[in-house]
């Protein structure tokens, strides 16, 4: 068994060309904290890019980073915060759901998973802020698209393809991504005691109004006590998040006060209570619970993911929150996965898609984790992956039994139908 540590875009590229010459397969690791997610790879090779690290341009002015891609995401968020800057598409942290030290993602990981989190309505994922990246195909080739400019890209563009394709296409050397000004201040309103369907009215009406609201989430009875150390206590919290300069958010936060004014109780979370809130909703705080019990990443339509979840619980102990205004549902199962039964209920109330985020290994090797595609769009799944890596040697089986990428997710994956 070999592991690989690569410290240059150079030894990459001579290791996948060992690993090409061998046909030895390569699991693609940065340092672990999504390692769980995903079938168990059966691979005696090891290519660790945790010592390709580092942030090898910073421009704040033209609201520009690259970095290396094992270099963690917590170093270089704190960069940016010195600056007063973000990633708007707020990238969660997979690691306290899986059991791991927080702050051990990578840059490179947060472009493979197509991270994003609460902001996702207003900010998009991880694809919709990459500029350009350098990686390794599984030919053995170094190639690049993109650039350090917004307006860059020619025909397909391939930084994109890297989104959400858990490394089986390519091996992310160097990434570039756009950055933002971080915002002034930011508020959260949270309505209390409604239940689900009353919620998901709610955050519809405040996502429809003039007052931007920028992420909008539903905790039900006693998942509200599991955020912020249980300081909201066990009553349901509807979760409504406003940011920018301070009279602009004064101003909003009075709209949607008048126009949910009936909905129920209203509190106020300003400053920094505010910002622990949305992290520990965007790391998955209520399931972060040490256990190993199934837990669900489902995408589907916010009126109706309710009704899902309702149906869901007839048949299966289950335990759920929302985020998206609704269209992603969080759950955890006290059994087993349940995969078959989720999917036909995900179908039955407007579709969108499923994936198991934590169980344990021989679910994982047992279940789908990743959502079945159409025939056509797994042949096309299957070309692109042929394209890249056609002795399949990176991650081989982790998104489909004896292949690689289960769905072109750069383009579909996060995105509420």
């Amino acid at each position: 068994m070999t592991t690989f540590t690569p410290t240059t875009s150079a030894e990459v590229l001579s290791a996948v060309q060992w690993a090409l010459a061998e046909e030895a397969p390569l699991e693609i690791l940065g340092h672990g904290s999504k390692r769980a997610i995903g079938r168990p790879l059966q691979c005696e090779h090891t290519l660790d890019l945790s010592q390709l690290s580092g942030v090898t341009l910073y421009e704040p002015a033209e609201l520009v980073l690259s970095a290396r891609s094992g270099t963690p995401l917590a170093e270089i968020e704190a960069l940016l915060a010195q600056n007063g800057q973000r990633f708007d598409f707020e990238p969660m942290d997979y690691g306290p759901l899986l059991g791991q030290t927080p702050g051990r993602g990578t840059i490179g990981g947060t472009l493979a998973a197509n991270l994003a989190g609460p902001r996702r309505l207003k900010a998009g994922a991880a694809r919709d802020h990459i500029l350009g990246i350098h990686a390794v195909s599984g030919r053995g080739e170094a190639f690049k698209s993109g650039g350090r400019v917004v307006k860059n890209v020619t025909g397909y563009d391939l930084s994109k393809a890297m989104a959400a394709s858990w490394g089986t296409l390519a091996v992310l050397t160097d990434v570039t991504f756009k950055v933002l000004p971080a915002a002034e201040t930011e508020t959260t309103l949270a309505i209390r005691g409604l239940l689900d369907d009353n919620a998901t009215a709610a955050m519809a009406l405040a996502i429809g109004s003039s007052a931007e609201v920028s992420s909008a989430a539903h905790l039900p009875e006693r998942m509200a006590a599991r955020v912020t150390g249980g300081s909201l206590g066990g009553d349901p919290a509807t979760l409504l998040r406003v940011e920018g300069f301070g009279p602009s958010v004064a101003y909003r936060l009075e709209q949607l006060k008048q126009l949910l004014g009936n909905a129920g109780a209203i509190e106020e979370i300003s400053g920094e209570a505010s910002a622990a809130l949305w992290r520990d909703m965007r790391d998955v705080r209520p399931f972060a619970d040490g256990s190993d019990k199934p837990v669900w990443r489902v995408s589907m339509p916010p009126a109706d993911a309710h009704n899902m979840v309702l149906a869901l619980r007839m048949q299966a102990a289950a335990d759920a929150f929302y985020d998206w205004q609704g269209g992603l549902v969080w759950l955890r199962m006290e059994g087993e996965p349940e995969a078959d039964l989720l999917r036909m209920l995900i179908r039955k109330f407007g579709g969108g898609h499923a994936t198991l985020v934590r169980a344990p290994a021989a679910w994982r090797a047992a279940v789908p984790v990743f959502e079945p595609q159409p025939a056509a769009l797994a042949a096309l799944s299957a070309r692109l992956k042929a394209e890249f890596d056609p002795k399949n040697i990176f991650n081989p089986g982790r998104m489909v039994p004896g292949s690689g990428p289960a769905t072109l997710t750069g383009a579909t994956e996060g995105k509420t139908p």
